[in-house]
C-alpha cells in the first residue's frame, strides 16, 4: 500500500489538517508551475520534459479543451451536494528542500532528507520530482507514525492534539533536547547538532508515479461520500480552463465527511498554501451501479 499524506504543503495545516491517503499507488511531485509530460528513464524512472500526454502516473500538461464542458443540466444524472471544503494539493519539488543528501531506501540515487520524510515532502504528498527530474514515490511506509518539530507523536487521528506533523518517526536525527534535526546541504543542523540517528524499519521508496492523477481534474474524496469513479463539478473551478469538472481517484485519512481535495500544480513557492473555500456546493454524477 502507498500513502500520500498531505493537504497541499504543511503550510495548509493551517487552514486544514493533513490527510494520511492510503491509496494502489499515487502520483505526486513537481515543479513551481510544472508544464509538460513525464517521459520514462532507465531503472523505471521518469521525467518531465514539455509537451505530450502523461506517463507513469503523472500529467502535469495544461493544455485546454478547445470547448469547455458545459455546466450540469437538468438531463444530467446528478445532484447537488451542499456544505464542502475544498482544499488544494500539489506535487513536492526537491528544489524546495534543504537537508542533505541521504542514501534513499529502495533507490540507487541520493535524495534531500527533508524531502523523503518531513511533512512537506515525500512522505506526506506521496511522490516527487528529484532534482534530477525524475519522478519517484514513497512504495512503503515503514513503522511509525509522525512527530512534532519537538519529537513528539502526532496523529491525524485526534485531529493532531500534540501539533502539527514535522518528521516522519524515522529518518531523522535527535538534538540535545530531543527535538528533530537535520544536516543541511549548506553545512551544519536545521536546530542542532545531531546527537543520534533514528531509522525508520520498513520504509521504502520507488522510481516512477502511481495513481494517473491530472493537475485541476483529479479530486479526492471521501468514497462514503462520494464514490470514486464519480464525475464531480465544483462551480468555484468553472474557470479553471477545464470547465470545473473533475474525475474522483484519490483518497485520505483526513479528507472525511464534505471534504474535497482538489490536485493541482505547484505553486511558485513552498509558503503558498492553496485555494481553501468552505461552504461550496458541488454538482455529483455516481458512476453506474454505484
Amino acid at each position: 500500500m502507498r500513502t500520500r499524506l498531505g493537504i497541499g504543503a504543511l503550510v495548509a495545516l493551517s487552514a486544514t489538517s493533513a490527510a494520511t491517503r492510503t491509496t494502489p499507488g499515487h502520483a505526486s511531485s513537481g515543479g513551481a508551475g510544472l508544464t509538460g509530460t513525464v517521459t520514462p528513464l532507465a531503472g523505471g524512472a521518469t521525467r518531465v520534459a514539455s509537451g505530450g500526454a502523461a506517463v507513469n502516473g503523472i500529467d502535469p500538461t495544461h493544455r485546454r479543451p478547445t470547448k469547455l464542458p458545459p455546466p450540469p443540466s437538468r438531463s444530467d444524472r446528478g445532484g447537488w451536494i451542499s456544505g464542502f471544503t475544498i482544499t488544494e494539493y500539489w506535487p513536492a519539488p526537491e528544489r524546495w528542500f534543504v537537508g542533505s543528501l541521504v542514501a534513499t531506501p529502495g533507490l540507487r540515487t541520493r535524495h534531500r532528507v527533508d524531502w523523503l520524510y518531513s511533512a512537506n515532502g515525500v512522505s506526506m504528498e506521496g511522490a516527487g520530482i528529484g532534482l534530477d527530474s525524475r519522478v519517484y514515490h514513497i512504495d512503503a511506509l515503514g513503522s511509525g507514525g509522525w512527530l512534532t518539530v519537538g519529537g513528539a507523536p502526532t496523529s491525524s487521528s485526534d485531529g493532531w492534539a500534540a501539533g502539527a506533523p514535522y518528521w516522519r518517526a524515522g529518518g531523522y536525527w535527535r538534538n540535545r533536547s530531543g527535538a528533530v534535526t537535520f544536516p543541511l546541504a549548506a553545512g551544519g543542523w536545521s536546530a542542532g547538532s545531531g546527537l543520534g540517528y533514528v531509522p525508520l524499519p520498513g520504509v521504502r521508496f520507488a522510481p516512477g508515479a502511481g495513481l494517473a492523477l491530472r493537475f485541476l481534474r483529479s479530486v479526492a474524496v471521501d468514497p462514503g461520500v462520494i464514490p470514486l469513479g464519480s464525475r464531480v463539478y465544483i462551480p468555484a473551478y468553472r474557470h479553471d480552463g477545464f470547465g470545473g469538472w473533475f474525475l474522483a481517484q484519490d483518497t485520505g485519512g483526513a479528507i472525511d465527511g464534505r471534504h474535497l481535495d482538489v490536485y493541482r500544480s505547484p505553486p511558485p513557492s513552498p509558503a503558498s498554501g492553496g485555494r481553501y473555500l468552505r461552504d461550496q456546493r458541488v454538482y455529483v454524477i455516481r458512476p453506474r451501479g454505484s
